[in-house]
C-alpha cells in the first residue's frame, strides 16, 4: 500500500482515488479532489519538497560547476556553458518540484501525518525530588 501514494504523487493524482488532479495551478493544490472529493486542505508539505529538490539538484549539478572552470577554453565559451548549465539546473528544479510536493503530500494524507501534539508539558522548571540546592 505504501507504493500507491508515491506512484500517485509522481502522476500528480489524488492519494485516495488516484484519478483527480492535485494541483489547480503550478504548486497550488486544489481545495478538494475533483473526482472523489478528498479534502486537500488538511495537509501541508511546507519546505520539504524544496529542500529535497534543492539537495538533489546540488548533488547532480555541483560537479559541473567545479569541473567547468578547470577546463581550458575561451572565457566566452565558459560563460555560455555556465549560462546553459544554470538554465538546465533551474529547468530541472522547476520540473521536479511539483512531483516532490505531490509525493510528500500524498504520503502525509496516506499516513494521516499531522503536527505533534503534547498532552502535558511536564514539570519543567521544578527541581527534582531530593534536590539539595
Amino acid at each position: 500500500m505504501t507504493h500507491q501514494p508515491i506512484l500517485r504523487g509522481i502522476k500528480l493524482r489524488c492519494p485516495t482515488c488516484g484519478e483527480g488532479a492535485l494541483f489547480g495551478r503550478y504548486l497550488v493544490f486544489n481545495d478538494e479532489c475533483p473526482a472523489c472529493g478528498q479534502d486537500f486542505r488538511s495537509a501541508d508539505t511546507a519546505d520539504g519538497p524544496a529542500f529535497f529538490v534543492g539537495f538533489l539538484i546540488m548533488i547532480v549539478f555541483a560537479p559541473f560547476y567545479f569541473i567547468l572552470p578547470m577546463l581550458e577554453m575561451a572565457i566566452w565559451l565558459k560563460v555560455v556553458l555556465f549560462a546553459v548549465l544554470l538554465v538546465c539546473m533551474i529547468g530541472v528544479a522547476l520540473a521536479l518540484l511539483p512531483r516532490f510536493k505531490a509525493v510528500l503530500f500524498n504520503l502525509q494524507l496516506a499516513n494521516k501525518a499531522e503536527e505533534a501534539q503534547w498532552e502535558s508539558t511536564g514539570k519543567h522548571g521544578t527541581p527534582p525530588k531530593n534536590w539539595k540546592g
